[in-house]
């Protein structure tokens, strides 16, 4: 049986049908007599009325003519005719005429049977059947139908003709045996054919557009996708007769979606990171197991390193970054690290490097990985253990992964090359070496920020200044990258440059605040330069002066976190130091804070990155600093690593860090000595007496003479430019330090005198003698400081107290 038999076959009762049209028997003369229900309903007339009524009551010219004549015989088929209703209406309508048997010439005897329908509904019937006929013979749509024991009874042209084979060959066989292997891959359904028509056999619900992949039998070894649709087929009696299924090829359409999806997929994934290594693996990830059972990334090993491609003679080194194969239970498994590989010549990845051009070989694909004509790398694609070749639909998407990746790749190695140098010139400009000071023990740390962000901006600095003292900054350039590094290491310098004047904490942060508002011009040199140009705006900073002497630490801010201060016994408090603006803003002036630490307090002085992140605010942040400063007692090495273990426990985070601890000293009473003089002649020969007997007391006599002369010349210069009491004050620490304080504002100067000037040679020979010197100002004068180096074998000095 084909599918044009069955249809033929079928019982496709139309509205002529004898049992179901409108009928009239006629005798020869075309009188009725007989008449069906149906041509009562159709027609109006009641058998009594119609009965013995010639044919032309009801059709018009379709009698013989004449009587005794008889008729033509008609040929069967519908002809279209008016008929007259019992209320005159005429009616579109189809007829047939049938001739019965030889009556033998009586004229009274049945000789035709006459059948009616409305014209309307016969063409719809018509349609219905052109329909039918079209679904067996010509749809695209296969169609299979399988009784209640769920086996093929019936299919379709279509059907046939992707199994190959007649219908007899597979008629009473299930659907799994026509395709042993295929299955449904669409979500929430079964696997198996047989297991989807027995739930639509129990449930009577239909099943619209599953996916199946299989193999035809006529095209083994080439995966097709189909939707199929299925749905209970019944009698007129609603009997369960079986189950239709309807199938549509979309192998085109399925794996066009497919290619789609895994570039949305694709886009999505790839680039999330600027770290080439994990780029390679995205694509290996997107690709394994949608697209290959195996994908292998190898780059360029100059590439890796962030620098540009080589481009030299031969081939260049690979390192194989990145390989992904589908498991044997259907997962997938990242195998090996990062290792240099070689192809050998004739290779399909020798090729295509040698190339630049994708190469196939029966389940493999090689594809160049490149960036504006330059080779970074390869792409392998390998297919599983039923290999097939990649067509060329495959080969234009991996072309396309391929080349999504390599800008990626490009963008990563571009930020790979400039990280580093940002990284190099932050290491550069940060304190590669803190030299020990007396006035405080220290300990640093300084975390860079994560990758995702780049180099910050955040920088501490010990600064070593006259009388012992010690400078302690902390601050935070905006922003991250090359930029920010540099801005950072131009504040820096600045800020060391400002210390070494002496200037207090206020004053300092004051003329840095000049010069960051600057206008853009006069900063670059470049006429017309904007102001957005310069990072530096913004930038925040602290800065400290302890004194060892006094104990006491003078400091002030500019828009930065305040210090963190823990006393010896462990209580832990934020000094209320007035917040300046940051800056290059400008508005408001800068306050100093002096407050006075007692022998080993813990000053913290940090950057917001330390205390603040994404999942924890500041104030959070500042209590778990608090309760780790709080065991003061410990060594500062181990509390910076406790903090850093507590506030940052990945390691990184989005911004850089910085922190400076300091537990503060005080130097011991033998190591200064200080007098106040009146500001008289006689007190110069006074200071030189106290100076040297001081000196004596030290044993530091080989520094008699040149400290006799540098005393006379300070001493000298006070009593002559300025008023008050006088101060004198020896510092036995690294180096022997002599200061002179007077109420003076006004600061000496070197200068090489003539030779015929009386005067101005005191202070150049003081310079000679010493080895540094300089001025300081304090709210009620000046301090005029020289350093002289102790002798070589001096023994040494005191220890500061803590």
């Amino acid at each position: 049986m084909n599918a044009w038999n069955a249809v033929e076959s079928a019982d496709f009762r139309g509205p002529l049908d004898v049992t179901r049209a409108a009928t009239a028997v006629l005798d020869a003369r075309d009188l009725v007599i007989g008449w069906s229900p149906a041509a009562e309903r159709l027609l109006g007339y009641r058998a009594q009325e119609i009965v013995g009524r010639p044919l032309e009551t009801l059709l018009p010219h379709l009698g013989t003519g004449r009587p005794g004549q008889s008729p033509p015989v008609q040929t069967p088929g519908s002809v279209s005719r008016t008929a007259r209703h019992r209320d005159g209406r005429l009616l579109s309508v189809a007829t047939s005429i049938c001739p019965l048997a030889d009556t033998g010439g009586r004229t009274d005897a049945p000789a035709r049977v006459l059948v009616a329908a409305e014209l309307d509904g016969l063409r719809a019937w018509e349609s219905q059947q052109a329909m039918r006929h079209g679904l067996a013979t010509q749809s695209p749509v296969g169609l299979a139908i399988y009784d209640t024991d769920l086996r093929l009874t019936w299919f379709n042209a279509t059907y046939g003709r992707e199994i190959g084979l007649p219908l007899r060959e597979f008629i009473g066989k299930q659907a799994d045996d026509l395709y042993p292997r295929g299955e449904f891959v669409t979500e929430g359904y079964p696997r198996s054919t047989q297991a989807v028509m027995a739930q639509v056999l129990d449930t009577g619900e239909p099943i619209v557009d599953l996916h199946f992949v299989g193999q035809l039998p006529t095209d083994p070894g080439s995966e097709h996708v189909w939707s199929c649709s299925y749905y209970r087929l019944h009698d007129a009696d609603g009997r369960v007769l079986g189950v239709c299924e309807d199938a549509f090829d979309i192998t085109g359409r399925y794996q066009a979606q497919r290619r789609l999806n895994l570039l949305v997929d694709a886009g999505a994934r790839l680039g999330t990171t600027l770290d080439m290594t994990v780029t390679a693996r995205e694509i290996a990830e997107v690709a394994v197991p949608k697209f290959a059972a195996t994908v292998t990334v190898d780059l360029v090993q100059s590439v890796l390193e962030g620098e540009e491609p080589e481009h030299g003679v031969g081939l260049p080194t690979l390192v194989r970054v990145a390989e992904r194969s589908a498991g044997e239970n259907g997962g997938t498994e990242t195998t090996g690290g990062a290792h240099r590989v070689v192809y050998p010549p004739g290779s399909p990845q020798y090729r295509s490097l040698s190339s630049g051009g994708i190469v196939r070989v029966e389940s493999t694909m090689v594809v160049p990985l490149r960036a504006g004509g330059t080779p970074l790398g390869l792409v392998t694609f390998v297919r599983g253990r039923h290999p097939s070749v990649f067509d060329s639909g495959e080969v234009e998407l991996a072309d396309e992964l391929v080349t999504r990746t390599a800008v990626c790749l490009d963008n990563a190695r571009r930020y790979t090359r400039e990280h580093a140098a940002a990284l190099t010139l932050q290491r550069t400009l940060l304190p590669q070496h803190v030299a020990p000071q007396s006035a405080v023990d220290l300990a640093h740390r300084y975390l860079p920020s994560d990758n995702t962000a780049g180099v910050g901006g955040d920088w501490f600095d010990v600064i070593g200044l006259s009388g012992t003292r010690v400078g302690l900054v902390v601050g935070d350039v905006v922003g991250h990258g090359l930029q920010a590094a540099a801005t950072m290491g131009r504040m820096r310098t600045t800020v060391r440059a400002l210390a070494r004047l002496d200037l207090s904490p206020d004053e300092l942060l004051s003329r840095l605040d000049d010069l960051v508002g600057q206008p853009a011009g006069e900063r670059t040199g470049t006429p017309g330069a904007e102001a957005g140009e310069d990072v530096a705006t913004g930038v925040t900073c602290l800065y400290a002066i302890y004194d060892p002497v006094s104990r006491h630490c003078t400091m002030a801010r500019a828009g930065h976190l305040p210090p963190a201060v823990v006393d010896p016994e462990g209580q832990l408090s934020f000094p209320d130091l007035p917040a300046g603006p940051p800056l290059g803003l400008g508005g408001l002036p800068f306050e100093s804070l002096e407050i006075e630490l007692p022998v080993g307090s813990l000053l913290a002085l940090f950057t917001d990155g330390l205390v603040e992140g994404r999942e924890r605010d500041i104030e959070a942040g500042l209590r778990t600093l608090g309760r780790v400063l709080g065991e003061n007692g410990r060594p500062l090495e181990e509390l910076c690593d406790r903090a850093v273990a507590e506030l940052l426990p990945a390691g990184t985070a989005a911004d850089d860090s910085a922190l400076l601890l300091v537990r503060t000293r005080e130097l011991d009473a033998r190591q200064v000595a200080a007098w106040e003089l009146p500001a008289e002649p006689a007190a110069v020969g006074r200071a030189r007496e106290l100076a040297t007997g001081q000196l004596r007391a030290w044993g530091l006599e080989e520094l008699s003479y040149a400290t006799e002369l540098v005393v006379s010349e300070l001493v000298t210069n006070g009593v002559r430019h300025a008023s008050g009491p006088l101060h004198l004050r020896l510092l036995r620490d690294l180096t022997l330090l002599t200061e002179v304080s007077d109420t003076g504002h006004t600061s000496p100067h070197l200068r090489h005198a003539a030779s015929d000037d009386e005067g101005g040679r005191g202070l150049f020979i003081v310079a000679q003698l010493v080895q540094r010197w300089g001025t300081r100002y304090t709210p009620y004068g000046k301090t005029i400081w020289t350093e002289q180096a102790f002798p070589p074998d001096y023994p040494g000095t005191p220890r500061p107290v803590g």
